[in-house]
C-alpha cells in the first residue's frame, strides 16, 4: 500500500509546486491538502480538505498519514502584525506538527527560512527558529528542515518588495560570501523535498541553501 503525503501551506509558491510533485510520486496514494478555501488540482490522488486553522484540533484526524511537509507562511503586511504573523508561522504550524506525530505521521518535512534562529534580533528569522527548536521536542521518526532563501515563482497575489529584491540579489550574490543568500526558485526546493522523501535519512537534519541547493 502507498504513502499518505500531507501538505498545509499547499496554496503557497513551495506548496503548490509540491502538491504537482507529489501526486506524480509512483510511491504515494494519496495527497491530502489542508487549505482555508477550496483548493482543487487535476490530479485524483489530490484530496482537498477545508480547515479553520483556529480550531485544528477539531480536525486531528486530517493529519493521519506517513508524511507532514509543512510549508505554511505569511507576511507581517498580510497577516496585519508581527503578532498575528507568528499565530501563522509559529503557533499553527507546531499544532498541525503536534497532530501529525498524535496522528502516527514518522516524517516531518518542513520548509524555514535562511538564519532562522530563535536568538535572532530580527523577527521573521526568531519566529522561524522557535519553530525549528519546538519542533524537535515532537516524537516524529524523522524531520527534515529547509532553509531556502528568497523563494523565486510567480504568486497569486504580488509582492513588490520579493519582486525588486528578486532583481537586485542575483548579481549582489555573485560576490564572495553572499552566494549563502542567493534566490532560488520554489519549484527547486519541492523537488528537493519529494527527493528527501524518498530516501532514507537521519532522524534530525537541515538542508542548508551554501550547502544543498
Amino acid at each position: 500500500m502507498g504513502q499518505t503525503a500531507i501538505v498545509i501551506g499547499a496554496t503557497g509558491l513551495v506548496g503548490q509546486a509540491l502538491v504537482d510533485r507529489l501526486a506524480a510520486v509512483e510511491a504515494i496514494d494519496k495527497v491530502v491538502t489542508l487549505t482555508r478555501r477550496p483548493s482543487r488540482h487535476p490530479s485524483a490522488k489530490v484530496h482537498n480538505q477545508v480547515v479553520a486553522f483556529d480550531h485544528l484540533e477539531a480536525h486531528a484526524a486530517a493529519f493521519a498519514g506517513d508524511l507532514l511537509f509543512s510549508c505554511l507562511g505569511t507576511t507581517r503586511k498580510q497577516a496585519g502584525s508581527i503578532a498575528a504573523q507568528r499565530i501563522v508561522d509559529v503557533e499553527y504550524q507546531y499544532l498541525a506538527a503536534q497532530l501529525a506525530a498524535t496522528q502516527g505521521v514518522r516524517h516531518y518535512l518542513l520548509v524555514s527560512s535562511s538564519g532562522a534562529k530563535a536568538e535572532s534580533g530580527n523577527a521573521y528569522l526568531r519566529m522561524k527558529g522557535e519553530l525549528e527548536q519546538r519542533v524537535q521536542s515532537l516524537p516524529f521518526a524523522r524531520i527534515s528542515i529547509f532553509q531556502p532563501s528568497l523563494l523565486l515563482g510567480q504568486r497569486a497575489a504580488p509582492r513588490p518588495g520579493e519582486k525588486l529584491w528578486s532583481w537586485i540579489l542575483p548579481p549582489l550574490c555573485r560576490l564572495p560570501g553572499l552566494r549563502r543568500f542567493r534566490p532560488i526558485r520554489a519549484e527547486d526546493v519541492a523537488a528537493k523535498m519529494v527527493q528527501v522523501s524518498e530516501t532514507p535519512g537521519p532522524a534530525l537534519e537541515w538542508f542548508r541553501l551554501d550547502e544543498i541547493f
